[in-house]
């Protein structure tokens, strides 16, 4: 399910007589929008939080960081590509395991649907919905995720498959990586792929 809307907006539209219309049904127009908004997020956040809902979807699955790029090019080229693999598995576990926290943020969300909410979503682009979600819940999803990635990640051992990645790569003293903040870093793609997989 994609909250794309224009044909729930051309629904809505015929079935409460055009926009000009619109403020005479307010609240069966917006608990229209706000059942179809509830279904959609929802089977978002099922495709998502289940086993390999991230790492099975080329469009979501979280990739080695581009800041050690090189170092996991690197040690795939010299036999260590298990480890790299392990360690962009741990990533793509941790983010689903964080996904299903997002479902309880989202509910809040659509209850707070104002009618001029209702009206910028039906008259928006077809990803004003989950542009209305980013706004709402972006901030409260991120400290919601962060703790929880960074707990799974210390419990399938993400951090200690980087620190031994580059321990070995250290060896290679004409290649460097930089500095990252893992948690964030898994925080804000399993973000970006949960509002992907809504809008």
């Amino acid at each position: 399910f994609v909250l794309s809307f224009p044909a729930v907006r051309r629904e809505i539209f015929k079935k409460f007589g055009g926009s000009e219309q619109i403020g005479s049904d307010e609240n069966r127009i917006i608990s229209a929008l706000k059942e179809t908004i509830s279904i959609g997020s929802n089977n978002a956040v099922d495709s998502v939080s289940k086993i390999d809902g991230f790492l099975r979807n080329q469009a979501i699955k979280i990739l080695v960081p581009e800041k050690i790029k090189m170092l996991a090019d690197g040690l795939g080229k010299i036999g260590y590509q298990e480890k790299v693999d392990d360690f962009i598995l741990s990533m793509n576990r941790a983010a689903e395991a964080a996904a299903p926290k997002a479902r309880a943020l989202f509910i809040d969300a659509v209850k707070e649907i104002s009618f001029g909410d209702a009206k910028s979503i039906l008259n928006g682009g077809d990803t004003a919905a989950s542009d209305y979600f980013k706004d709402k819940t972006s901030d409260k999803l991120y400290e919601t995720f962060k703790p929880v990635i960074s707990s799974h990640m210390n419990d399938v051992g993400v951090t200690s498959y980087y620190k031994d990645m580059a321990s070995k790569f250290a060896s290679l003293p004409f290649l460097k990586s930089e500095a990252l903040d893992l948690d964030d870093y898994v925080t804000n793609k399993a973000l970006e792929g949960l509002f992907f997989m809504i809008g």
